[in-house]
C-alpha cells in the first residue's frame, strides 16, 4: 500500500522547552522534523519529561541547519551540522551550539514515537 504524507500537515506536534517536533506516522516509519532553539540542552529541556538521566532514544537523522554537540554516556563526543547524516544510539546528552536554531530530520521512528513524551504517556 502506498502512503504519502506531508510534513506541512503533521499528525502530531510535541512542544518542549526551547523546541518542538512535528511528526508524520506511516506504516513502518515515523518521521519527525525537530527544531531546537539556542540554549536548548536535552538534560535541561527534555530530561524532566523523560524521567531519565540521558536520552534513551535511538536517532537516525539528517541535519538541515545549525550545529549540535553530542556527548555519549561513555564519554565519547562529537558535533553535527548542516548536511550531516548521523546514527546516535541511546545514552547521550545533546545541546545547540551557537546562536542559530538547529533543524533536523529524524527517520525510523525513535524521535517521533517516544521523544519528549511525559512518563506514562
Amino acid at each position: 500500500m502506498l502512503e504519502v504524507k506531508t510534513v506541512d500537515k503533521p499528525d502530531e506536534r510535541r512542544d518542549f522547552p526551547r523546541g518542538h517536533l512535528e511528526a508524520v506516522h506511516l506504516t513502518g516509519l515515523d518521521f519527525a522534523v525537530a527544531t531546537f532553539e539556542p540554549g536548548w540542552r536535552w538534560s535541561e529541556s527534555v530530561a524532566p519529561l523523560a524521567g531519565t538521566e540521558s536520552c534513551l532514544v535511538h536517532h537516525n537523522g539528517f541535519v538541515v541547519q545549525g550545529r549540535m554537540h553530542l556527548r555519549m554516556d561513555d564519554g565519547g563526543e562529537g558535533e553535527i551540522g548542516p548536511g550531516d547524516v548521523f546514527v546516535l544510539p541511546p545514552g547521550h546528552d545533546a545541546w545547540v551550539v551557537g546562536d542559530e536554531q538547529v533543524v533536523l530530520y529524524d527517520f525510523a521512528g525513535g524521535m517521533a514515537q517516544d521523544y519528549a513524551k511525559a512518563q506514562g504517556t
